[in-house]
């Protein structure tokens, strides 16, 4: 029998983490569940029967396309599907059947990532999975130090590999301290105290790319070490995370790995709060076969995913030799997001360019700016997490690599503008013209103001041109390309 790793943590972290994770996923579903008509409804920009039929079409199996639905799905069903990961998730978090709710919670949440494509393609889509699948094997009432030791894998996980693509970066922008330079003017949707972290001196944010760097590397690795040094750790990742949440809108990804920092604290640290209670009370009895055969899954599949996690580990790390005889091994857990390698940030990009859905309008070009991306200079970066605005989001990447070509989604939203504006109408907080003569995506670089410009015309951004795209005219509802003499400097 294997050792059982030394831990001081158990059912009263168990529980708390439960709780966390439940509400945590729970507003993860409600998220998703309010733009769920717009991102791969009917009339959505990514249809779920269209990806349906295109998954047929390949012939891909559930391993290659792991989604619980079929072709012909109704928009019904899939709100209804939102509303039962909601219902798991909080069942979970209260206690009711959690190593059931739970992984039933991230199978639902698995096939979604499937159907929603590029907007449901980030790492903390993944993580929530990830972390699902091992909720299954979490006990409330009793020890489980291998379990325990599961979870902390992911948590250095988390932070250790997002340090090694950091050191990595081919910018170098981390190990010579410019990253925090330009990290707040670029995040994807930064918020307004972002605005005031990016004025703090050029000294200060060497410092912050530095102690990054530190934390997510050397002392990531005090995840394994004793309780004092996970205390310490369990401060400084605290506060790396309120940090991120205070300046810069990631969803529920920062709620979640505060949730994980649970796994750094022992039984008393939590008792210590007064918040939570050791569970009193005889454990219900289990018969001795079913609890050896319990035991014995729990341990193949925890070895499986320690095993899998070091494998993809070793190839992220640069370990190119174990590609093929060894990753083969762990391509249906990495298929299936229950093991995944996690690269947060590995490049700060150092230019924002945004892009803007014009429409003519009797002759006249009219900018319709979206709720929450930067879009009137004059408009303070809001605060929207832990909802994660998909489209809002998704659109930076497209600003970032807009000279590459237009993405399925982005053409889909033209042609929404053209011919059936209230199927995208909850993107934008003004009315949309019914019958536009013409749209087109126009590209801006932003970069913050001065704060004397707060002052004055109060403005946080101020930006310059940098083209368009071809204009497509609104031909009887429907966008089609302008001839080519138009000018253009996009896709």
């Amino acid at each position: 029998m294997l050792p059982v790793p030394p831990s001081s943590s158990g059912p009263v972290v168990a529980q708390a983490f439960q709780r966390m994770a439940g509400l945590v996923i729970a507003i993860a579903w409600l998220s998703l569940s309010a733009q769920l008509d717009t991102l791969m409804g009917a009339e959505g920009l990514l249809p779920a029967n269209e990806t349906l039929i295109a998954i047929e079409a390949a012939g891909l199996d559930f391993v290659e396309a792991p989604t619980l639905f079929s072709s012909g799905v109704h928009d019904a069903t899939l709100r209804a599907g939102t509303l039962l990961g909601v219902f798991l998730s909080l069942c979970g978090g209260l206690g009711l059947w959690p190593r059931l709710c739970f992984p039933a919670s991230g199978a639902l949440y698995l096939s979604y990532t499937v159907l929603g494509g590029d907007f449901l393609a980030f790492q903390w889509d993944n993580l929530l999975v990830e972390t699902c699948a091992l909720l299954a094997f979490l006990p409330r009432r009793r020890p489980a130090p291998w379990v325990h030791l599961s979870f902390r894998v992911l948590l250095f996980k988390l932070y250790f590999e997002s340090g090694v693509a950091k050191w990595q970066s081919h910018l170098g922008d981390w190990q010579d301290g410019s990253a925090m330079t330009h990290y707040y003017e670029t995040a994807p949707l930064p918020a307004w105290l972002g605005y005031y972290a990016h004025q703090l001196p050029p000294w200060v944010h060497r410092a912050e790319s530095w102690a990054v760097l530190l934390l997510e590397l050397p002392l990531a690795l005090l995840v394994f070490g004793p309780r004092r040094a996970r205390l310490l750790l369990c401060t400084a990742l605290t506060l790396f995370q309120l940090i991120n949440t205070a300046t810069a809108n990631y969803g529920f990804f920062t709620y979640l790995s505060l949730a994980l920092h649970l796994f750094l604290l022992s039984d008393r640290d939590l008792v210590a709060l007064r918040w939570f209670r050791v569970p009193h009370g005889p454990l219900p009895p289990v018969p001795v076969s079913v609890r050896t055969m319990g035991r014995l899954v729990g341990a193949v599949a925890l070895s499986g995913y320690l095993g899998g996690s070091l494998t993809v580990g070793l190839t992220h790390l640069g370990a190119r030799n174990l590609r093929e005889p060894v990753l083969s091994l762990a391509r249906p857990l990495v298929a299936l997001r229950l093991t995944n390698a996690y690269h947060l940030f590995g490049h700060i990009t150092r230019t924002r360019i945004e892009p803007e859905f014009q429409l003519r309008v009797d002759g006249q070009w009219q900018a319709q700016p979206l709720h929450y991306k930067p879009g009137p200079e004059d408009r303070r970066p809001p605060y929207v997490a832990p909802h994660q605005p998909r489209v809002d989001f998704r659109l930076w990447f497209y600003g970032l690599s807009f000279r590459r070509g237009m993405p399925r989604y982005v053409r889909a939203l033209l042609e929404r503008l053209c011919d059936r504006a209230s199927s995208v109408q909850s993107l934008f907080p003004a009315p949309l013209p019914p019958r536009p003569e013409a749209v087109r995506v126009a590209f801006h670089r932003y970069t913050f103001t001065e704060p004397r410009a707060l002052s004055g015309p109060g403005r946080y951004w101020k930006r310059e041109p940098v083209g368009h795209t071809r204009p497509r005219a609104c031909d009887g509802g429907h966008a089609i390309d302008a001839p080519r003499r138009a000018p253009s400097t996009g896709p």
